[in-house]
């Protein structure tokens, strides 16, 4: 059973599917412009981000695969939710960062 828990990424695909709804609603309609007052509400939505994901991380035990999964799933689902390509990998690589 010990192997099969390991491979159990459904916590990590619902937290990251439910964070990048949280920075898509929150950079909602900004996302194309991306000028100085973007640069300003992305920071302050990052820092919330980051919170979240701290508190995840100390509820929630990540390895390699879990991690994984969490960092593609918040890469899919920030492009599936309109996020431009680009930003999407800039933010999935801040994301793997604090992983």
């Amino acid at each position: 059973m010990g192997w099969f828990t390991w491979f159990d990424s459904r916590q990590a695909e619902s937290f990251a599917r439910d964070l990048a709804a949280f920075v898509l609603d929150e950079l909602a309609g900004m996302l194309q412009a991306r000028d100085a007052k973007f640069k300003a509400k992305a920071e302050k939505t990052l820092m919330k981000a980051a919170r979240r994901l701290q508190d995840f991380k100390a509820r929630d035990k990540l390895n390699f695969y879990t991690r994984s999964k969490l960092a593609n799933t918040f890469l899919w689902a920030l492009k599936d939710g309109g996020c431009p390509a680009a930003y999407a990998d800039e933010l999935t690589e801040w994301l793997t960062l604090r992983l």
